[in-house]
């Protein structure tokens, strides 16, 4: 394969988005293809979501074994939707939000999300006059939302921090916490 040769070609109404795929055994990054009017940052939480994310170019980094692991470089790999445990756009890759933080009526409250063995500080937004005990209570969305995220993996200091404007936790695989 030439060197600069990619391991998929788009159609003409096709992209190619890089993201981060979690699950409780690895961390996945990649080019996820769709059609391009997809709102790719959003698209787990439609009812169009595939039942695989198709990563290609893809380097799957094992999480939790012993000593440092470095990624495997797989030129296709594809994941069950239901393993993921959150998901977000590799920076610097970038879409609007859908959100107006000056919407009335709503607000967002400071969270921790530890998911598997990532933590997710970030903000969660809800009702004014909820809280989070509330919000987590009665939600019934797969993928909680979450802005302005800071995401570590505290048992491995060395993967470092990653910042992105959004992020997607799978809701029973979050444990929440309020941050003040």
């Amino acid at each position: 394969m030439p060197e600069n040769k990619k391991p998929y070609t788009l159609a003409v109404d096709e992209k190619a988005t890089p993201v981060m795929v979690y699950t409780l055994t690895s961390l996945s990054w990649g080019d996820l293809v769709t059609k391009e009017l997809v709102r790719v940052r959003t698209w787990l939480r439609t009812t169009m979501a595939p039942l695989y994310l198709s990563l290609y170019e893809a380097r799957v980094l094992p999480i939790g074994g012993a000593g440092a692991a470095r990624p495997w470089i797989l030129s296709e790999f594809h994941v069950p939707t239901s393993q993921v445990i959150a998901f977000h756009l590799l920076p610097p890759a970038s879409e609007l939000l859908e959100q107006d933080p000056e919407e009335p009526n709503r607000k967002a409250e400071p969270v921790t999300a530890l998911v598997g063995l990532f933590r997710f500080d970030g903000l969660v937004r809800m009702a004014a006059r909820s809280n989070l005990g509330t919000y987590v209570d009665i939600t019934r969305e797969t993928f909680i939302p979450l802005y302005e995220v800071e995401v570590s993996h505290p048992a491995t200091p060395s993967l470092g921090t990653m910042r992105v404007p959004y992020a997607l936790v799978r809701q029973e695989a979050a444990l929440m916490a309020a941050r003040s």
